[in-house]
């Protein structure tokens, strides 16, 4: 079907617009007419040269899902019919990526799927955890309510994601930073300082020496050295790839000096709160505890949490396999028992992440302040050791005349 672009007013005067797929513009027409628009404008939708290239398109962030849920939300829980809220979230939506594919699920919902059926199709939208709450919602007849929840529970993960983020863009920057002055300096600054002092007739200090033979072998060898940095970070991709390369790498991260614990405290949030919200919205615990594992982010916590399901299916309890794995703190697995033993694990779970939650905050702010000194340190060390390398030469000789 083609897409058509529309304008029209409210009774009220309010200006509307969107786009929408259409047989024809006096479909259209009139299905607006019954939305009580008035004064409306159609035009057929330009064809995009590049839309059936994926790469190209827009991508939808994870925000836009968020706000997605939210909306949705307030208008199930106005009692406006699914398809009706679909195709309102889908004309105003911005992101024109998402806009095509809430229509696709509105014409799904059409054809007699269900929701949670036609959002599985797109998993890199949705994944797991939203699909199979959405289907808990359906089952259950709150569908609202678990929108709703769904889009708190996201906006705490993007926050979460967000303060790891930040705390590690500094030590990047400043890496980045150090390497590009660096190889600024050996490959345009030092060869100048080079050239001066072989009219010198002396030996080099022993520093001096150190840099100037560092820039010769970088001049003559610096292709080959991007070419090897570019193998080794292809060979790595692959090498996390596989099952084995995984583990071992999210091992050394889980056990990495000062970013370590921070992983962990940002693992034990995570799983809390996603299995509270699972709980919470009626998705069995078994079941909430492989999509939990999947969602993990790290190949040591997945298996963990893989063999805590299947100690529950024979018949123990959750804090027995948590705290035999040794990634979950004493504390967490005496309160996670406790919530078992009272019937109330989910809101123990929530209590849990919330905790985590400012656990985090401050593992990230103690991080940043150690390292701040540290990485200026060092780029003091190597950036100013290299300029007084290249100095000396001119100091002996001012000693001596």
């Amino acid at each position: 079907m083609p897409t058509f672009l529309w304008e029209g007013q409210t009774v009220k005067g309010e200006l509307k617009k969107g786009e929408q797929e259409a047989p024809d513009d006096a479909t259209l027409r009139g299905q607006l007419r019954r939305r009580g628009l008035r004064n409306i404008e159609i035009k057929k939708k330009p064809v995009d040269l590049f839309e059936n290239i994926p790469f190209l398109q827009q991508k939808v962030k994870e925000k836009d899902v968020v706000v997605f849920a939210r909306q949705f939300a307030t208008m199930i829980n106005a009692g406006l019919p699914i398809v009706q809220c679909l195709e309102m979230l889908g004309a105003q939506e911005p992101n024109k990526t998402f806009a095509k594919v809430i229509q696709k699920i509105k014409e799904d919902i059409e054809g007699g799927s269900t929701l949670s059926e036609s959002l599985k199709k797109y998993p890199r939208i949705f994944d797991d955890l939203f699909v199979n709450l959405i289907a808990a919602g359906e089952a259950g007849g709150i569908l609202d309510t678990i929108l709703q929840r769904l889009s708190s529970y996201m906006e705490k993960a993007m926050k979460l994601k967000s303060r790891v983020k930040g705390a590690m863009t500094y030590p990047v920057s400043v890496l980045v930073i150090s390497f590009a002055v660096v190889t600024l300096l050996l490959l345009k600054v030092i060869p100048v300082f080079q050239k001066m002092f072989e009219g010198m007739g002396k030996a080099l200090p022993g520093p001096t020496q150190f840099v100037v033979d560092a820039s010769q072998f970088m001049q003559d060898y610096f292709l080959y050295m991007m070419g090897a940095i570019i193998l080794l970070v292809i060979a790595f991709v692959r090498f996390y790839r596989t099952p084995n390369g995984r583990k071992i790498v999210d091992t050394l991260i889980l056990k990495a000096p000062v970013f370590g614990p921070l992983m962990k405290k940002v693992a034990v949030a995570k799983f809390s709160r996603t299995l509270s919200t699972m709980m919470s919205s009626g998705v069995p615990i078994i079941e909430g505890l492989d999509i939990v594992s999947k969602t993990a982010g790290n190949k040591v916590i997945e298996e963990a949490l893989q063999k805590t399901k299947r100690s529950i299916s024979e018949g123990k309890t959750i804090s027995e396999p948590l705290m035999e794995s040794g990634i979950f703190p004493p504390m967490v697995v005496q309160m996670i028992g406790v919530g078992e033993n009272t019937g109330a694990l989910d809101s123990m779970l929530s209590k849990i992440a919330d905790f985590y939650d400012e656990e985090v905050d401050a593992a990230v702010t103690a991080m940043t302040a150690l390292l701040e000194p540290f990485m200026m340190v060092f780029l003091g060390v190597v950036v100013g050791g290299m300029i007084i390398a290249m100095y000396l030469p001119i100091f002996q000789m001012a000693a001596g005349i």
